[in-house]
């Protein structure tokens, strides 16, 4: 390769992986039920319990969070899989915490470890609502604000 080839790769390469990443923090994943239908805002909050579990980012267990007294989402869904292994966390009422079934996690109604082994708090995903009511996810890439960290599964 001369200089000039080498540059246009580095220059190229360099700047396809900025795009992507900058084309990934704007993808918008319309939230589906666990039969695939796509949710409807008014009738999500209607929802009695704390939780709804829906298909995620990438169609992975993730949790809506409704807000009990304004019975309003949270701007947020926490992914509902353990830092640990993967297991599902189920939402338990009467602990009123997330508690895995496999090797014991339990997290708070944050997503925050409360006991391990796991070793982050649950990932998360922004909660919105698009023009035709339906709840949109997209990802959280900034910090997190439970932690003040960088997201770890960024």
């Amino acid at each position: 390769f001369d200089r000039r080839q080498l540059l246009s790769m580095f220059i190229l390469s360099g700047s396809l992986p900025c795009y992507a990443k900058d084309e990934e923090k704007k993808k918008v994943t319309i939230a589906q039920d666990i039969y695939g239908a796509s949710i409807i805002a008014s009738l999500a909050s209607s929802n009695s319990d704390r939780t709804m579990m829906i298909q995620g980012l990438k169609s992975e267990p993730t949790y809506l969070l409704i807000d009990k007294s304004s019975q309003e989402f949270e701007p947020f869904a926490l992914n509902a899989e353990c830092t640990h292994l993967g297991c599902v966390v189920p939402w338990s009422e009467f602990e009123s915490k997330f508690v895995c079934p496999c090797h014991g996690s339990q997290y708070d109604k944050m997503g925050l470890v409360l006991r391990g082994p796991a070793p982050h708090p649950l990932a998360l995903a922004h909660v919105d609502q698009d023009q035709d009511n339906h709840i949109v996810l997209t990802k959280w890439t900034e910090e997190d604000f439970r932690t003040n960290e960088k997201p770890w599964w960024v």
